[in-house]
């Protein structure tokens, strides 16, 4: 986590207009405020068959030239949230990335919501495995992470989404409603329950971990 303070929605009006005008100690300060958030979210979301071979760095400097181009935009009509706004375009590169590299198609939004690149399992259960305190050999930790992402693969993908956007993203349940195009309380919704289904998985796997130990 980055100890950088993130800038209020005030804060980031007067940075963007600070960077639009040729400032780059702005633009500086904007880069170090999301810069670690959204490096998060990339290595999340790349497909893993690029592990490697794709530099997270590089996705977002794609990301960061096309933010560049539309900070002026954004400040005339800000509809979202500035990190959303950044967030999308991050997406933007990132979905450039799997089309070049994995011949992947273009997504049409749905119902007008802009189209991401899934987080996989494969990450997510990278996260969620970590590393142990005591001593484990790499056998035992490779069947916990198979057991991890089966539970993950288990999950509807509504579930599987809306805890990526809450629970690794950290986005607001108002954020997440944006990025989901539902009402807030049905993002809440959906993310308890989604927490709760994936939370009685995982305990079931921790619990054989007790017997084998």
């Amino acid at each position: 986590m980055s100890d950088t303070p993130t800038p209020n929605a005030d804060d980031s009006l007067e940075l963007i207009r600070q960077a639009v005008a040729g400032d780059r100690g702005a633009w500086n300060v904007i880069v170090q405020a999301h810069g670690p958030r959204l490096r998060r979210i990339v290595r999340l979301r790349l497909d893993p068959r690029l592990a490697g071979l794709v530099d997270p760095s590089d996705v977002l400097q794609d990301a960061y030239k096309l933010v560049l181009d539309r900070l002026p935009q954004y400040l005339e009509q800000p509809k979202v949230s500035f990190f959303l706004w950044l967030r999308y375009l991050v997406g933007d590169a990132l979905s450039r990335v799997h089309r070049r590299q994995l011949r992947v198609k273009k997504r049409r939004p749905a119902n007008g919501v802009h189209p991401f690149p899934e987080a996989s399992s494969v990450n997510l259960a990278g996260l969620l495995v970590g590393r142990e305190e005591s001593p484990v050999s790499e056998a035992i930790l490779e069947e916990r992470r198979r057991r991890v992402i089966a539970a993950l693969d288990s999950l509807a993908t509504d579930d599987r989404e809306v805890l990526v956007l809450r629970h690794f993203e950290q986005l607001t349940a108002l954020e997440t409603s944006t990025v989901l195009g539902i009402t807030e309380a049905a993002a809440r919704k959906r993310y308890l329950r989604a927490l709760e289904r994936i939370t009685s998985l995982l305990k079931g796997i921790d619990a054989d971990r007790e017997v084998v130990s």
